[in-house]
């Protein structure tokens, strides 16, 4: 057996004495669709520019050469500039038994395929009482893309979260990246998969065919004075703030939701009790974003005092310094952290 093929058969029979590697954000997922379509021939990836690897490398080997090399073109398939049509074309596959993986590039061109997934994708299974399933996963990089402006760094997790039928998933490892990418394969629904545009070159280690669960978080920073719930880039300035809060003598718990729906709410409420204090925070605009979904939920069931931070609601700018003021820094969230805990 050589190399790929034992990392392919640890899909579906891996333990505890895997090998960790380092692997980037970008190399993580790769290799978990690399293994799941070298033991699931119904696996196939369809979306622009795949057949040079992806336009982040998203589709090529820890050795660099693009997956269709060993997949083939029947397998990895180039589509025009349509997202609407390889949306509408993937569901069909799913519909007839296949598990398409689909590239949107980033989240903001998936809005030209919105109707395929609303209507079509999300609704399919209830509307046919079941004899219909969409496996598909939709891959629509979110976040903040440096020097690309507003219609090239959306986060717009909380419009598929309201949708029901739609799994949304938003990793922020690679460790992460590629866990739930198997998962969200393995899984029979339609998955919207949202990698983060800046995180694709980050290094991490990695357990090659560890499935990450949908639906559970984790406790990246245990403590017990304040929660911090936080998803995708957004978890970096988490952490840093962690760090400076430490430095305060503030012990800061941070939880990476992982999945955005369904969400850990056991974990986050748990947490939540304990600390008697939960700031949400998020790179999407905080109008309207999932983070009030989670204030609400807290607030309802148990005592602890709620906050958010998002961005504000303003098009992601161009220049530098437009760039900037959308961003949600540490530093603000160390602030409204502080403020939370004066209350």
């Amino acid at each position: 057996m050589n190399a790929r093929d034992s990392q392919a058969a640890s899909v579906a029979d891996h333990d505890q004495n895997m090998n960790i590697v380092q692997l980037t954000y970008a190399q993580a997922a790769a290799l978990a669709l690399e293994q799941t379509m070298q033991a699931d021939p119904t696996v196939i990836a369809l979306g622009e520019d795949l057949g040079r690897g992806g336009v982040f490398g998203q589709y090529r080997d820890a050795q660099g050469a693009p997956l269709v090399q060993r997949f083939g073109p029947g397998r990895i398939i180039d589509t025009p500039i349509s997202e609407a049509t390889i949306v509408g074309a993937a569901v069909g596959m799913a519909l007839a038994g296949c598990r398409p993986v689909v590239e949107l590039r980033v989240v903001d061109f998936a809005l030209c395929a919105i109707d395929e997934v609303v209507n079509q994708a999300a609704k399919n299974r209830y509307m046919f009482g079941g004899q219909g399933r969409v496996p598909v996963v939709l891959r629509m990089p979110i976040g903040i893309w440096s020097a690309s402006a507003a219609q090239h760094s959306q986060s717009l997790e909380a419009w598929f979260a309201h949708i029901p039928g739609l799994v949304v998933a938003a990793p922020a490892t690679p460790a992460d990246n590629h866990g739930l990418l198997l998962a969200a394969l393995q899984s029979g629904d339609p998955v919207v998969y949202m990698e983060h545009k800046e995180l694709w070159g980050t290094p991490g280690a990695v357990t090659p065919g560890a499935v990450v669960p949908l639906g559970k978080a984790r406790v990246a920073r245990p403590g017990g004075d304040v929660t911090l719930v936080s998803w995708s880039r957004q978890l970096q300035a988490c952490e840093q703030a962690a760090e400076q809060l430490a430095a305060q003598g503030v012990q800061a718990e941070l939880i990476d939701l992982r999945t955005i729906w369904p969400w850990d709410k056991d974990a986050v409420l748990a947490s939540a009790a304990r600390t008697g204090r939960l700031l949400v925070v998020h790179e999407a605009v905080q109008v309207a974003g999932f983070g009030a979904e989670i204030a609400a939920t807290v607030a309802e069931h148990t005592g602890a005092k709620v906050a958010r931070l998002g961005a504000p609601r303003i098009p992601v700018g161009y220049a530098p310094t437009l760039e900037a003021q959308a961003r949600v820094s540490a530093e603000q969230i160390v602030a409204a952290t502080q403020r939370l805990l004066q209350r």
